[in-house]
C-alpha cells in the first residue's frame, strides 16, 4: 500500500465484511464480543508502519493492535513472526531448565523418561501451528533450546555435534517435524470438500505472489 486511497479501500472493504458478518449473527441470534476484537493490517511498506486502520462496529471503533494474536500466534506486520519465535524462545527456555532439574534429581530419571518428558514438553511447544512460521526466517532462534533438551536427554556434552545428538536420541529434525506439520495440513486442505479446498485452488495461481 502506497497511497491514502489504498488505505481508503481496504477500510471499504473491511466496513463492508463487518456489515455481512452483523447480519450473520443477527440471523442466528449471535452477539460479537467486542472486547476481544481488533483492526491490523500486514503489509512491507515502512513508510506507514505507524498507520491504522478505521473500522466500526455499531458505531464503535475497533481497537488498532500492530502485533495481535489469534489462537496462540503472535502475527506481526510483516509476517516475519519474530515476535512470536521470541516468546516461543522464552518459553522452551523455562522448559528446558525444568528438564535440567528433573535430570539432576535423585529420583533415578532414565533416558526413556527424559525423552518422554521432552516430547510432550518442548516439541509438542515448538511445533504448534508450525505451518504457519515454519517459513520463517527466524526459526534459528528456537533451535538452541531444541539441542540443549536433546543433550540432557543423551547426556552428551556442549561440543557434541547437533547432527550427532539427533541420532543419539532416535529423533528427527526439528525442520522436517515442522514440514510434516505443514504437509499434513494441505494434504488435508486439498480433500474434496474441505474448507479450504476453494482457497487452496485460488492461491495455486497467485503462490509466486509477495506481499506488498
Amino acid at each position: 500500500m502506497h497511497a491514502d486511497g489504498d488505505w481508503q479501500a481496504v477500510e471499504r472493504v473491511l466496513r463492508k465484511d463487518m456489515a455481512t458478518i452483523c447480519e450473520y449473527l443477527q440471523i442466528w441470534k449471535m452477539e460479537l464480543s467486542t472486547t476481544k476484537m481488533v483492526s491490523a493490517v500486514f503489509h512491507l511498506n515502512n513508510k506507514d508502519v505507524k498507520r491504522e486502520l478505521k473500522v466500526n462496529h455499531n458505531n464503535e471503533t475497533l481497537p488498532f493492535c500492530s502485533e495481535p494474536e489469534y489462537l496462540g500466534v503472535t502475527l506481526d506486520r510483516s509476517l516475519t513472526y519474530r515476535r512470536h519465535l521470541e516468546s516461543l524462545r522464552k518459553k522452551l527456555t523455562s522448559r528446558v531448565a525444568f528438564l535440567r532439574r528433573l535430570d539432576d534429581s535423585g529420583w533415578g530419571v532414565g533416558a526413556t523418561t527424559l525423552q518422554t518428558v521432552s516430547r510432550a514438553l518442548l516439541h509438542s511447544t515448538s511445533e504448534y501451528c508450525a505451518a504457519v512460521w515454519c517459513g520463517s526466517a527466524h526459526t534459528c532462534l528456537i533451535d538452541p533450546n531444541i539441542n540443549n533438551a536433546l543433550r540432557i536427554v543423551t547426556g552428551c556434552l556442549r561440543p557434541t555435534p547437533a547432527d550427532n545428538l539427533l541420532i543419539l536420541a532416535g529423533t528427527q529434525p526439528t525442520e522436517l517435524h515442522r514440514n510434516g506439520a505443514t504437509f499434513s495440513v494441505v494434504r488435508r486442505a486439498m480433500e474434496p470438500g474441505h474448507l479450504l479446498d476453494s482457497a487452496h485452488t485460488c492461491s495455486r495461481s497467485a503462490h509466486a505472489r509477495r506481499l506488498k
